[in-house]
């Protein structure tokens, strides 16, 4: 039977506290993933290998880790006794690592992103279980010849390029932005509700890791909004190396406050890369004629964030 590999970035789901009673006084990314791994009865018997990629809050995640999370990715998939890879990972990032992956992986076999809303010590500790699933996916996921990027979280299977965190303490907090989910699992982790087909993962590879990072900052419109954080970014670009890129989180359908809007254009003048998208939860921004700016369709803004990274790292890369 082919094995499957397990990576480890840290997390609430490798949180602990002193308090079960309080379980939101805790210390993120305490625990090894041998250490979740083996508080898990159900993968005692099963052919699983396990990897520390990182140890961090997913508050923290930035492009080393991810640099590293790619690595090991690249390695363990290319191998033929790997059916596929579980990756623990904090909630707070993991829309943003999830989509990154997508982009980057082939269709050839499962990536599995798994994580947890209490610590390890809580006495509604959610990480076991949600880990339990996550390998049983990458099985049944492998079985069926399903690959690519999705999140397994709280019963539900969402994809990669979709889920959200959408509650900020609730067990059940991932949505997939008004996309279904691909598949419900049972009590046990089986799937009840047959999986849609996965969607294409990008495939771009793993060569625009080994880049220096683009810096792409993301702004909020809102009420009373001036454009002063732009002006400021391209003041700070000046002596700091270059503002590449902006994600405008809009109002409604993307729209921007006009003091915001002439800062933007002065941004963009002067070649900065501008990609709209919204800050409201569902919907997203689609592209429309006499649009100023590209629309970054359905993805949240820090989703946008990391795709227009990528595509500035593969005109680089060109």
């Amino acid at each position: 039977m082919p094995g499957i590999v397990i990576l480890g970035t840290g997390g609430t789901i490798a949180g602990t506290g002193s308090d079960p009673g309080r379980s939101w006084r805790y210390q993120a990314a305490q625990l090894s993933v041998e250490e979740l791994v083996a508080a898990v009865p159900d993968l005692a018997s099963l052919p699983i290998e396990v990897a520390q990629v990182a140890q961090v809050d997913s508050k923290d995640m930035g492009w080393s880790v991810w640099q590293a999370l790619g690595q090991a990715l690249q390695h363990h998939l290319a191998r033929p006794d790997v059916a596929g890879v579980v990756i623990t990972h904090g909630t707070d990032t993991l829309e943003e690592t999830a989509y990154l992956l997508h982009r980057l992986v082939d269709r050839a076999k499962p990536v599995v992103l798994t994580a947890a809303m209490r610590p390890a010590t809580a006495p509604d500790a959610d990480g076991p279980g949600n880990l339990r699933d996550a390998v049983r996916v990458v099985q049944e996921a492998a079985r069926r010849g399903l690959g690519g990027v999705v999140a397994v979280l709280h019963g539900r299977v969402w994809s990669g390029v979709h889920v959200r965190k959408a509650h900020s303490g609730q067990l059940d907090a991932f949505d997939g932005g008004g996309h279904m989910p691909l598949a419900l699992l049972d009590a046990c982790g089986q799937w009840v509700d047959a999986a849609t087909a996965w969607p294409a993962s990008g495939q771009m590879g793993w060569e625009v890791l080994r880049l220096s990072l683009p810096r792409v900052e993301l702004i909020y419109s809102h009420a009373d909004a001036d454009g002063w954080l732009v002006d400021a970014a391209r003041l700070h670009a000046k002596a700091n190396g270059p503002l590449d890129g902006l994600i405008l989180a809009g109002t409604g359908h993307g729209t921007l406050h006009q003091g915001l809007q002439e800062a933007v254009r002065r941004a963009a003048a002067q070649g900065v890369r501008v990609w709209r998208s919204s800050r409201v939860a569902r919907g997203g921004v689609i592209s429309r004629e006499g649009d100023e700016w590209p629309a970054a369709g359905d993805l949240t803004p820090p989703q946008a964030r990391v795709a227009l990274m990528l595509a500035l790292l593969s005109e680089r890369a060109s």
